[in-house]
Formats: C-alpha cells, structure tokens, sequence
C-alpha cells in the first residue's frame, strides 16, 4: 500500500513506513502538477515547462517519470502522451482525499501544511505560478471539508468532535471569521465557555491588528444559547406560519423568534415533521433574511436534515440541501457546494424544487466562469419556474443570466434578461432582491453611456441596499457609483466609493466573494488609472489570493493581467494559460488588447 504526501514536504509511504523517494524537487513538482491537472498534458508542454534549459528536454522528463515510476511503484503510471496518471487502488494522494466526499473525516485532520511544501523552483517561473494558485486552492479546499464536518457534528450534538475540526479551520484560515463562529459555538455547546469567550477575544484582537475591522455581533453572540419556550402542536404550528410570514413581510427579528419557538414546540409534542420543517425555514431565514449568520444557518440545516430523515420528509430535506449548497456557493466553496445541490437534485421531483436548485447550479458555474454550463443551468431553471409559476425564482435565475452576458460583453442578451428579472421583481414587490438586477442594468446604462439614467439606478440600489443592510447589494452599487465617477474624472470620489464598496462587501462572515473579488478588480483599476501602483499592488495580492481560494477563474486571469501591469513578468503568460478554459470573447480580447 503505497501513500503519496503532496501536503507539507512531500513523502511517498510504503505500509507506513518512508518508501523510495524521487530524487529531486522537480521530480516531486512533475508529479504534484501531474496528480491536479485538469486533463492529461502533453509530453512537450511538460518538457517546456519543467526542462526548457536542459539541453534534451524531452529526454529529462523521460528519465524523471521513470524515477517517478521507480519511487511510487507502479510500473505502467505516468506512461503515454499525453501523460495519464491513473492510480491503482493500493496507491492514494492525501491531497486528492481532499476531494472525496467518502474521506474519513479523522483523515482531514492528519492532513498539514501547504502544497509541495518546501520545493520551489525559480528555474520553473510558469510553474511557481500554478504552484502560487493550486497552493491557495487546496487550502480553500481542505478549509471547507473541514467545516463541513464541524458543522455536521454540532448539528448532531457532538459538539466536543467538532471542536478539532473548527479548530483545524481557524488555524488554515485565521482571517476568516466563519471559521472562529464554528469554534466559539463548538465550545460553548460543549460547555466550555470560558474557552468561548476567550476564542472571541483572540479574534476580536486578530481582527483590529491585522485587518483593521470589528467582528460581527453574530460571533458575540455565538458563546450564547437561546432558551425554548412554550408548549403544544398547535402553537408550534401557529409559531412557523407566523414567522415565515414574518420573514415573508420583512419583520426579521419577530420571524426568526416565531421560527425558533416553532422548533423548540415541535420538539416538545415530539412532531418529527412539523420539526423538520421548522428547523429548515429557521435555517433558510438565518442564511437569506440576515447578514452574519449562515454559521448558525448552516447549523440548523444539518439539524433539519437528521430529522427530515427520521421523519422521511422528503421536500424538506431537497430545501436543507439546496440552502447548504447555496452557503458554500457564495463562500466560493465549489465542490462542496455542488455536492449539496447534487444531493438535492437527486431528490427533487416538482418543477419548483428543480428550478430553485438549478439556479444555485447556475450560479455556481457562472462565478467559475463555466458560462456555456450557466446558462444551460439557468435555461432551465427559468423555464421550469416559469412553468411552476414560480416568478421570484424565475427573477433571481434571469438576473443571473444577465450578469454572466454583461461579463461577457453580450450587452443586447444581458439588457432582454435584466429588463424581464426587473420587471418580475417589480410585479412580485420583491424590495429585498431590487438592489441586485438594478445595479447590474445600470452598469449597462453607464456601458451605454446613458450616465444620467445610470447615476438613477445606482443610487437607488445604494440607498435601498444600505436600508436592508446588505453588503453584497451595497458593494455592488457602491462599485457601480465608482465607475461613474470614474467616467466623470473625479478620481478622488471613485476611490473613496471603492473604499466604501469593499468595506460593505467583505465585512461580514457569510459576505459573496463574488462581489467581494468584482469590487476589488474594480478597484485595482482605478488605481492603475491613477498610477497609484502601491495601492494597486496591494489589492491585486488580495484579489490573487482571493480569487485563487474560491475558484474565481476568471478573476484571478483578472488579477494576473493587473500583476503582469505591474511589472510581474510571469503574471501575463499565467494569465493566459489561465484564460485557455474560460469561455468569454470579452477577456480573449482583453487579453489580446494587452498584448498588443
């Protein structure tokens, strides 16, 4: 049984004992880039990237996959070209466990340190760049298995399991402040509240040393438990109605308090089914009806999730899946993310339930930049709600459609899909999703240099974003104000929306990291403009980062072009090799633009 270590120094294991190992860091650097390459590359763009100063290129990699082949003992791997690298079943690769929902979740925690820790290869620069990203997206990788599974033991009630892995997650991530609300909730739940509040106050200090912010009241309040009150069936169901149409109506602080209630009187008069449906609206109104709280959203759904399968309450279960991978897909967790709505689509049997799933689906193929995918998925999603009359799901998936055409210069196909999500959004008085569909139709107005109509759509979404307290809507605006004024010439009033922008987008715990990277790009612009290239370098090393770690493709081609602006001599080849998978006329011919 042969183990492949790819995180921290890299080791190849044999019975777990120290096998044979590859001599040399390219050796371990072929076979990492090997291992998490998307599609099986060709011999001569291995032997560019890796043995481009030997003076037999083709030679070299021949002889160092045989030193592979020698080390992991496999005879037949790494043969062909392009190279295939499939493993036999007594060969595993800690960091493709990662991937695998099947992982035990005890192996997640002996996984430490970086990717290819240690081997660095200043003669490589294309591959120090791949490093650079693949590094940052494994990390986001084994970041989220990690909550996953804390958030799966809190909701079962072992909360003192949980701890390791919240644990784990802060020590991969410290700047994330999700990451800290698991463990503070983890160890109160277990009783441990001294050690609660002290987590609270190393973040709290973490958090105004190093960025400069103040946490949210949802980490304050997580060392908290909220008691249960009343009694009866009866009052249970009066309590959920009323709270959903609370929540329905804008009241969220009643409806979340009739909601809770709900769920602690269904389980009272032991209704497993009232109960799970309870704890399901309890949780899809801490995650959409109020910022900071899809921690404790996420909580409750795997709680609503264990009941609904006691109870056998199937649709209940489809709507905790689709509201977990929701979660995930705005944190920018892919696969995660994809593996709920997987399991909610497999469940799913009305047109309603497909079509609110397959707008998630959407939009987790769009922020990836996977547009041909997108579409297909929001197509649908559309149609079915349509046919269910469905006309808010059908209004959140056609603005979707929208921003993904805007992204891709399709200005005619984006204004039909934003004219029909707004008009729908108007019919249904949906004042919460306004913001959204409106600030991405006065980016086209601005486009078509309608700048009268588009100062209107902004500042509607600004002012009505800041009155429900959402960041992503106000981040969003706020960037399309900076535009505006960008247009106008006054620099000194762009920035300081910029900086308005980012700090509404990237505040909160559970912000979308969408708009948190779109506000930065924006912003790495204006500098650039300006010729503030301090500034500029700073939020492009954001933005890399960022973009990297949440499988923000095209963003992060976006963050090389930035860097390659910059004097990066590497960034413009990363950025074009990065760009290959990307289905957008709009970046090829920025990139083109570039380069000319």
């Amino acid at each position: 049984m042969a183990t492949i270590r790819l995180l921290g120094p890299p080791e190849i294991e044999r019975d777990g004992e120290p096998g044979r190992q590859p001599r040399g860091r390219k050796a371990w650097a072929l076979l990492g880039y090997l291992l998490l390459a998307e599609r099986p590359p060709s011999r001569r763009r291995l032997a560019e990237l890796f043995f481009a100063d030997a003076e037999d290129p083709l030679g070299a990699l021949r002889w160092t996959l045989a030193e592979l082949r020698r080390a992991i003992g496999v005879p037949d791997l790494l043969t062909g070209d392009p190279v295939v690298t499939a493993l036999d079943d007594a060969t595993t690769v800690d960091v493709l466990l990662v991937g695998e929902p099947s992982t035990a979740p005890e192996a997640l925690l002996s996984l430490g340190g970086e990717l290819l820790e240690g081997v660095e290869l200043e003669s490589c620069p294309e591959f120090e760049s791949w490093l650079l990203v693949e590094r940052r997206r494994v990390a986001g990788a084994v970041e989220a298995r990690l909550r996953q599974n804390a958030v799966a033991h809190l909701a079962a009630g072992q909360a003192d399991q949980a701890i390791p892995f919240a644990a784990r997650a802060v020590a991969i991530n410290p700047h994330e402040q999700g990451n800290h609300e698991l463990l503070i909730r983890s160890l109160a739940t277990s009783g441990d509240r001294v050690a609660a509040l002290r987590q609270i106050a190393i973040c709290e200090d973490l958090f105004r040393r190093e960025l400069g912010i103040e946490v949210s009241t949802s980490l304050q309040q997580a060392a908290t438990q909220s008691p249960a009150p009343l009694s009866g069936r009866a009052a249970a169901v009066s309590q959920l109605q009323a709270g959903r149409a609370a929540i329905v109506a804008g009241a969220v602080d009643a409806g979340l308090q009739c909601l809770r209630q709900a769920a602690a009187l269904a389980v009272q008069c032991r209704d497993k089914t009232l109960e799970a449906r309870a704890l399901a609206a309890l949780g899809g109104a801490l995650v959409h009806a109020i910022r900071g709280h899809d921690e404790e959203g996420a909580i409750v759904l795997h709680e609503a999730l264990l009941v609904a399968d006691q109870a056998g309450e199937r649709s209940t279960a489809v709507l905790a899946f689709r509201e977990l991978g929701f979660i995930e897909v705005q944190a920018g967790r892919r696969k995660t993310g994809d593996e709920w709505l997987a399991k909610a689509q497999a469940l799913a049997e009305s047109d309603e339930e497909n079509a609110a799933i397959l707008g998630v689906r959407g939009m987790n193929s769009s922020d990836r930049s996977d547009y041909p995918t997108a579409f297909e998925q929001l197509g649908e999603s559309v149609e079915l709600a349509g046919r269910c009359g469905d006309r808010r799901q059908q209004a959140w998936s056609l603005s979707l459609v929208g921003r993904a055409h805007l992204l891709r210069g399709e200005y005619g196909e984006a204004a039909a899909a934003l004219a029909e999500s707004l008009d729908l959004v108007h019919r249904e008085r949906w004042i919460a999703f306004l913001p959204w569909p409106q600030a991405l139709a006065a980016e086209l107005d601005l486009q078509a240099g309608k700048l009268d109509v588009a100062v209107e759509g902004f500042e509607q979404a600004w002012a009505l974003g800041c009155q429900l307290g959402d960041p992503c809507w106000e981040g969003m605006a706020g960037r399309g104000l900076a535009m505006l004024n960008t247009q106008q010439g006054d620099h000194s009033a762009a920035t300081k929306w910029l900086d308005l922008a980012l700090t509404r987008a990237s505040t909160e715990p559970d912000r979308y990291q969408w708009v948190h990277a779109h506000v930065l790009d924006a912003a790495i612009t204006a500098a650039l403009d300006q010729s503030d290239h301090d500034r500029a370098l700073q939020l492009a090393g954001r933005l890399s980062t960022l973009a990297a770690r949440c499988d923000l493709r095209e963003l992060l081609v976006h963050a090389n072009l930035h860097l390659s602006h910059l004097g990066n001599p590497q960034a413009a080849q990363t950025a074009q090799t990065l760009s290959t998978t990307i289905d957008n006329p709009a970046l090829h011919q920025l990139i083109a633009d570039r380069q000319s």
